[in-house]
């Protein structure tokens, strides 16, 4: 148990109070293998239960603890095995959908993950159709988000999958045209996808992982913004990271302690702490602002990429010192329309599509909460996801892209979606096709430092 002295408790209650820092999730993580039935009803109905008996006291509990604490608890949710892996004999995924957002609205949470498929090096015919059903399956929930792993370093881009995800994004996208194809914002393409993320829409359940356990992920990119403005500008960029280090220090320690309650109180197994540098629309709580702090004018100018590879690195080192068990994705989030800045920059014309995908080889994820055009073709958009899977595979990291083509938008247009999910300013994306590279299908070979052996 971590044992804070007088000066943390005040230093944290400042931060909580001036400076946005919050538990953004407690997500816990539920293996779903024990619910496989032998029809898809029945399944759908082992999951059910499976998810009201275990997490049923997760939102409580979650209360319980920020009130004891007093730490914002910004999110519940639930994570579960990939959707896919368990019904491949029965098929019906919608029914499992629907039971998963059933669960989800009965015991309170905000999202659930898990939809999910992890094809990187090849797909089955169940996967190929369990694919096909996710656009439907979002569409009709409210809490349930999908995720799609279609490469890793270790055996390379499945294209065909990639292929396939641009199209079932575009589908996706008209179903929810009535909500500014919202729908998309919870789905995520990956590469080297992790199995302990706690953070939506990527989160599921690795079959690596236990019955029932506790990941909590941590924010606090204002906490980690007021640092550095006292810190001033004359200061050095060695100094600036060590800054960070000790910020992230102490933002990881308060999110071991609630992990750890969390897992006591609800009879789970403690996972990990994720520290990502998760933004929000609100004024205060942002990267960019971190960024712009560090020396930029604005974010996109030359220098953002130096700047996000400082601050990712120092926010990894500092949440190691903290805690033994960080783990997730662990770094800077760029979303564009859940951080202000980002917002800001994207329509003053300083940030684009290409200087984020830059931007993107040195933190984590990658291409999040994009908007672009909604005539965009759906071979683009696979080409998009293509690229920042061989950033994601070439450099041994996890990428992912949760991009949106808003129906009947335009460039210099904007979609509102509220709440965490914030305003996306609708980008323009390269006129060019690469629809003849996207149709070859096939298989991107592995890269020969993959070969660890």
């Amino acid at each position: 148990m971590i044992n804070f002295n007088k000066n943390e408790i005040l230093e944290t209650v400042r931060m909580i109070e001036n400076e946005n820092l919050d538990v953004r999730t407690i997500t816990m993580a539920l293996s779903l293998f024990d619910c496989i039935g032998r029809t898809a009803d029945e399944t759908a109905e082992l999951v059910y239960k499976k998810i009201v008996s275990r997490a049923g006291k997760l939102v409580s509990v979650g209360g319980d603890i920020a009130a004891q604490y007093g730490v914002p608890i910004v999110n519940k949710r639930v994570s579960v095995t990939p959707v896919s892996l368990i019904c491949a004999k029965t098929g019906g995924y919608g029914k499992i959908a629907a039971a998963l957002d059933k669960a989800a609205a009965e015991i309170g949470i905000d999202f659930i993950g898990g939809y999910s498929a992890l094809v990187h090096k090849g797909m089955t015919k169940y996967e190929r159709e369990f694919i096909d059903s996710i656009p439907e399956a979002i569409a009709a929930t409210e809490k349930v988000c999908s995720s799609v792993n279609v490469g890793s370093t270790r055996s390379g881009i499945n294209m065909d999958a990639v292929k396939l995800m641009g199209e079932r994004i575009k589908d996706l996208s008209l179903l929810t045209a009535q909500s500014g194809g919202m729908g998309c914002a919870k789905l995520v393409v990956f590469c080297n996808a992790v199995e302990d993320n706690p953070f939506m829409a990527g989160a599921f359940t690795g079959v690596g992982e236990g019955d029932a356990v506790i990941n909590v992920g941590v924010s606090g990119p204002g906490v980690v913004s007021c640092a550095l403005k006292k810190l001033g500008k004359s200061a050095d960029l060695l100094a600036v990271a060590e800054e960070i280090k000790r910020t992230a220090f102490k933002i990881t320690r308060v999110g071991q302690l609630v992990a750890v309650e969390a897992a006591k109180r609800l009879e789970a197994e403690f996972g990990i702490v994720d520290l990502s540098l998760a933004p929000t629309p609100k004024v205060g709580d942002s990267v960019a602002q971190i960024l712009e702090e560090m020396g930029l004018e604005s974010v996109g100018a030359a220098g953002t990429t130096a700047c996000l590879a400082i601050l990712n690195d120092a926010v990894k080192k500092g949440g190691v010192m903290a805690s033994s068990s960080v783990g997730g994705l662990s770094g800077a989030f760029i979303p564009v329309s859940e951080d202000a800045g980002m917002i800001r920059a994207v329509r003053n014309g300083a940030l684009t599509l290409e200087k984020l995908e830059a931007m993107t080889c040195v933190c984590s994820v990658g291409l999040d909460m994009i908007a672009v055009p909604g005539d965009t073709p759906a071979s683009v958009l696979s080409a998009v996801i293509a690229d920042e899977c061989a950033i994601g595979m070439i450099n041994n990291k996890t990428t992912a892209v949760r991009i949106i083509p808003a129906p009947g938008k335009k460039v210099g247009d904007e979609v509102e979606f509220g709440g965490l999910l914030g305003t996306a300013p609708v980008m323009p994306v390269n006129k060019y096709s690469a629809a003849d590279f996207i149709n070859r299908g096939g298989r991107v070979p592995a890269p020969v430092h993959s070969l660890k052996n």
